[in-house]
């Protein structure tokens, strides 16, 4: 029978078959035959385009030798007259150093822009209330539309603004050097408008002017990064009712940033810096202000240059102050005659013209011994007059949160009690969790903390971080050194205890609350220094700790891994907790945002020194797992930071979302929080990879319901049984047998065996206590 092959009707027993037969008998040799057949192909036309462009390149030679004739054979020298060297004249004595204040140099090239490239306006700000990002907003939708419109008219295109809240973005890749371009094949010149409120309390400006600074006078950067944008203006939002005039400390911020982007640009002000009072002529001011930058920017793209007098198109008519040291002395040196001896003024000594004559004073003064029992001091005024005086604002050390500040009430509205001016308290949800019954954090399974008796609180608000995941999002203030009031421990201790204890009598009146547990809430057991911002950072940091101790509160402390000095000075802590976000540098810039530039090296230096501290304290590395940011491809990398710390614990935990509109900006979604099951195929392969090094960790317990997985040291581990939790009366007679700088180690204090249903592959669940979904209703098992 006859039978169709692929759909076509052929006939299987005519040729078409033979044919067959032969391709599945001699495949690979027809299949080699005809890749040597287009080897040679190609080589083929290789060879002929070669001999094409020989052929070519020796016409084009004989041409011009033709044109160029040479005369006898030999072919003309171009004669260069070379600078003769001056020789150097020898000198007897001391060498003469000719001192003079340091001048700008004219000739350094600037980096003119290409005038067929787009021009990108970025918008700058920074805002407590909300009100300056409406601000830039406005500006950059106003400036978009009319540039658009007016761009046929100059030949040079403008992409839409882009508005950057200072708070969000990483200031090396703007303030280092201009941007680079999404696409590299197309490049942008840029433009720099900031709008720069001004505030008597900390606030993100203040690292903002830290980081310029620091940037100016880093020797490994240029002294202009930025020199390669097209231009940058600054405008001002003040009050004059606390600042009247500009001496006083109106806009004083904005004239900072001014200054300092003057210096990082090489002086490329585009436009004079705008101020105005919000409560009187912001409007007014700011369109005064948009006008001339709309102005500029159109001379900009029409010519390619700001115009005379600005560097790029011109010498530079300004103040030298921008670029010297404002402060720097100009070496005068005057004498006070009403100080000077009665013989100095009958002319012993002449007239001071020049150092000389001072020196010549004093040697005769050493050849009059009679005089030399109570010589007079000869008055050196080392003042500078050539600058005007100007009255700067007294220079105050400001509280970390006023009373009056918007981030004050910020924290107080997210539920915070503020102690003082830099600490804080609140109440954990899984307080108010186990107070009803309904289960406690991972930390009850893993360590046997009864949340219901822990008090979460921290004694600095600050942070060096800004990191994606942040709680507070981004509302606490931020710093890398202590620049504020420093509250007694005392104050703090007293203050944090009494709103601990407010917050939990409020939840007497909630629907399920156990009045057994009510009663052991009214005394606190335990206290997480894990709220927000970096406790370590308080300058009493272990005072503090002393006074919780010698109430017998346990302290399980939690640093970021960015101020290894006060960790190494740290003394005992019950746990010490490390927060590890990324296996690698470029991923902890990511998701960390730190302020610190030598934020890696801080980071290497801490888990050393958390190496040092395992045979003393029980240590503890925190892993908060952000799918899309350190998850994927980095269980190698956390293998290797493991293997250098050697922590008694690892936890590893997925993120836990907060549904804001900063974390939004910061690039954060529901998307970005990994399911349990993500989680425990991390915690699985990570495992294995500590196995395969031979160090000796296993996955000890688990807590399904907070998306949490502990990996604990064999250390931990007797006789098969897991020993994760604390026996936490024998903490405190160690510590008060020998002290918190004591010798001892975790073992010592290790607690009775992990509970059956909190250890790993039973989910972690206290059996006593009743799941609930959302609505209240039960959970079965």
């Amino acid at each position: 029978m006859a039978s169709g092959i692929g759909g076509l009707g052929l006939d299987t027993n005519g040729p078409f078959k033979g044919i067959l037969d032969i391709w599945h008998e001699h495949r690979p040799s027809i299949l080699f035959a005809i890749t040597c057949t287009l080897v040679v192909v190609w080589l083929y036309i290789e060879l002929l385009q070669k001999t094409s462009t020989t052929a070519n390149v020796s016409d084009l030679d004989q041409q011009l030798t033709k044109i160029i004739p040479r005369s006898n054979g030999i072919a003309p020298q171009e004669k260069i007259d070379l600078p003769k060297e001056k020789a150097k004249e020898v000198t007897t004595g001391p060498r003469r150093i000719k001192g003079e204040l340091r001048r700008v140099d004219n000739t350094r090239k600037d980096i003119e822009p290409s005038r067929k490239s787009p021009i990108q306006i970025l918008v700058f700000y920074s805002s407590l209330t909300g009100s300056t990002e409406k601000t830039a907003g406005g500006i950059a939708e106003n400036l978009g539309t009319l540039l658009r419109e007016r761009a046929n008219n100059s030949g040079k295109s403008f992409l839409s603004p882009v508005v950057l809240d200072l708070a969000q973005i990483d200031y090396d890749e703007y303030f280092i050097s201009a941007p680079k371009p999404t696409d590299q094949d197309i490049p942008v010149d840029y433009f720099y408008l900031l709008l720069v409120p001004s505030y008597n309390i900390d606030s993100i400006n203040d690292n903002y002017l830290e980081h310029m600074s620091e940037t100016h006078h880093d020797f490994r950067i240029d002294t202009a990064p930025l020199s390669g944008i097209l231009g940058y203006s600054v405008f001002g939002l003040g009050d004059r009712e606390g600042w009247p005039t500009e001496d006083e400390g109106f806009c004083f911020q904005a004239k900072e940033v001014d200054k300092w982007m003057a210096r990082l640009t090489g002086r490329k002000r585009a436009y004079p810096l705008g101020m105005a009072d919000t409560k009187r002529d912001l409007r007014e001011r700011l369109d005064e202000w948009a006008d001339g930058v709309k102005d500029i920017l159109e001379h900009v793209a029409r010519t390619g240059s700001l115009g005379e007098g600005v560097p790029g198109s011109g010498d530079a008519i300004e103040s030298d102050e921008e670029y010297g040291s404002g402060d720097d002395d100009d070496g005068e040196v005057v004498i006070d005659p009403s100080l000077t001896t009665s013989k100095a003024k009958k002319g012993n000594a002449a007239n001071i013209e020049d150092v000389e004559d001072l020196g010549r004073i004093m040697k005769a003064s050493q050849n009059k011994p009679e005089k030399s029992i109570n010589p007079t001091p000869i008055a050196v005024d080392f003042t500078t007059y050539n600058k005007p005086k100007s009255r700067k604002p007294p220079v105050t050390i400001k509280e970390m949160v006023p009373k009056n500040s918007p981030t004050y009430a910020s924290l107080t509205k997210q539920g915070y009690t503020i102690v003082g001016s830099h600490s804080g308290v609140k109440i954990c949800r899984w307080t108010k969790s186990a107070l009803r019954g309904r289960g406690s954090c991972y930390k009850f399974s893993f360590y046997g903390i009864a949340s219901h008796q822990c008090m979460e609180t921290t004694p600095s608000l600050s942070c060096s971080n800004k990191c994606v995941f942040c709680w507070r999002h981004g509302t606490n203030p931020v710093g890398t050194t202590w620049r504020w009031v420093v509250d007694p421990p005392e104050t703090i201790f007293d203050g944090v205890k009494a709103g601990h204890y407010q917050k939990i009598k409020m939840l007497r009146g909630i629907p399920g609350v156990r009045a057994e547990r009510f009663a052991e809430a009214m005394r606190i057991r335990h206290c997480a220094l894990s709220l927000v911002g970096e406790p370590i950072f308080y300058p009493h940091i272990n005072e503090f700790l002393a006074m919780l101790h010698g109430e017998r509160i346990s302290s399980f402390l939690v640093c970021n891994a960015q101020h290894p000095d006060q960790l190494a000075a740290l003394k005992a802590v019950t746990q010490l907790y490390v927060s590890i976000d990324a296996s690698n540098k470029e991923s902890l810039r990511k998701i960390d945002r730190p302020l610190h530039r030598d934020f890696w090296e801080r980071f290497q230096r801490c888990l050393e020194i958390l190496r040092e501290k395992r045979n003393k304290q029980r240590t503890v590395f925190r892993l908060t797992l952000v799918k899309g940011f350190n998850v994927e491809d980095e269980v190698e990398g956390y293998a290797d930071l493991i293997e250098k710390g050697l922590p008694c614990f690892v936890e590893i935990k997925g993120v836990t979302y907060c549904g804001t509109s900063s974390s939004a900006g910061a690039g954060l979604s529901m998307a970005n929080v990994p399911f349990y099951a993500e989680v425990t195929e991390f915690v699985t392969a990570l495992d294995k990879k500590l196995r395969e090094r031979g160090l000796k960790y296993g996955i000890a317990a688990e807590h399904a319901h907070s998306c949490c997985v502990l990996i604990a040291s064999e250390r931990f581990r007797v006789d098969g049984k897991w020993h994760t939790r604390i026996d936490y009366q024998r903490f405190f007679e160690l510590l008060e047998e020998r002290g918190a700088d004591g010798d001892w180690t975790p073992e010592e204090y290790m607690g009775p065996e992990t509970p059956e249903w909190a250890t790993w592959g039973n989910g972690g669940f206290d059996p006593r206590d009743v799941r609930v979904d959302r609505k209240g209703r039960k959970i079965e098992a």
